[in-house]
């Protein structure tokens, strides 16, 4: 039997996975290209809500229980058929898995692209406020239509990790998350030292330069956009799987939009590893602060329930008074000087010779 503090650490780590995701798609598009995007939540969401809305309607229809049960009126006994079939198939629960999160990032690319239209006319305060508004609006038709996600009580979603079974459930779908994240982490860590990667810090720092180079800034938004939306809805897909359903309320601005510009901030924006740092340090305390605030409460002259907010505030308030590019700052560039090039023309002519 799993001892309580390993169920804690546990669903630490799974938690830690997903918004090391997230906040590693907002570090490619504000810390590397320097786009402002307060509507994270709406790759976030995107890639949740498909996974509410599309591997269980097409399971369900390959097994034949569309014409049986209404998907959202009964939704309760079509995740009841299809985890006695996912349960007795590892092979086909881990495809669905595979398959949904390719699609889920192709969604978020698509979401992505649409975001990316405001992104290439819009100043930063501007698009910020619109990218907002864009990810409200995602959360809004969620919730209020129902053939979606259920609407105002949400859909359950088919569970790839029913085959284990038990106690070790938790554990496989954390070791997913976890591999997950690593992956992600790899990809933006190469894309940062790519010339790509430079490419989109000059954007960041000056726009006019990087179009008096040639660069397309028109398209490098978009394209950075699209990758970090197909990453944050991965992240969303994960949370989906994870917790077993999706309603479009769980998916708030505060902890899918500013909880990871907070861990982007604190870390250390344009650094992958300040990212994980921020989201480490981040989820760590949030998650012992809720676990330990009811026995705390006796000892506060405030409700509880703000301790969270009080103490991740102070945290993000004193990074940014003493440590304002993060407590791991972005790493310079550095370029070969001109004795160097010019050694190394003379042997690439060499060799041409």
């Amino acid at each position: 039997m799993i001892s309580l503090a390993l169920t804690f650490i546990i669903d630490l780590l799974a938690l830690l996975g997903i918004f090391v995701i997230i906040s590693l798609s907002l570090n490619i598009e504000f810390g590397y290209a320097g786009i402002p995007n307060f509507g994270k939540l709406l790759a976030v969401a995107g890639g949740a809500f498909f996974i509410g809305a599309f591997p269980g309607r097409v399971l369900a229809y390959i097994y034949g229980l569309l014409g049986k049960y209404d998907y959202v009126d009964e939704n309760a006994k079509v995740m009841y058929a299809l985890g006695n079939v996912l349960g007795a198939n590892p092979l086909m629960s881990m495809a669905m898995l595979v398959v949904s999160l390719i699609l889920a990032a192709a969604v978020g690319a698509i979401l992505g692209f649409i975001a990316s239209y405001p992104a290439i006319r819009l100043r930063e305060d501007y698009l910020a406020i619109t990218l907002l508004a864009m990810a409200e609006i995602l959360r809004m038709i969620g919730y209020n239509y129902r053939d979606l996600i259920g609407g105002t009580l949400g859909i359950s979603v088919p569970d790839p990790f029913r085959w284990i079974g038990g106690e070790l459930r938790q554990v496989l779908a954390t070791s997913v998350i976890i591999a997950v994240a690593i992956i992600i982490f790899i990809y933006a860590e190469l894309l940062g030292r790519s010339p790509v990667g430079r490419t989109l810090r000059a954007m960041r720092d000056n726009e006019v330069v990087a179009e008096a180079y040639g660069k397309d800034i028109v398209r490098l938004r978009m394209k950075t956009l699209m990758i970090g939306s197909a990453i944050g809805a991965v992240g969303g897909a994960l949370y989906a799987f994870l917790s077993g359903s999706v309603t479009a309320l769980g998916y708030d601005r505060v902890c899918y939009t500013f909880w990871p510009w907070v861990m982007v901030v604190i870390g250390g924006a344009a650094n992958n590893f300040g990212t994980l740092l921020g989201a480490t340090l981040f989820v760590t305390l949030r998650k012992l602060i809720i676990f330990y605030k009811s026995s705390l409460q006796p000892f506060l002259p405030f409700d509880v329930v703000w301790l969270e907010y009080l103490l991740l505030g102070t945290a993000l308030i004193m990074v940014l008074i003493y440590r304002p590019e993060g407590i791991i700052p972005e790493k310079p560039t550095h370029t070969l000087g001109r004795k160097k090039l010019e050694k190394i023309k003379k042997l690439i002519e060499a060799g041409e010779a």
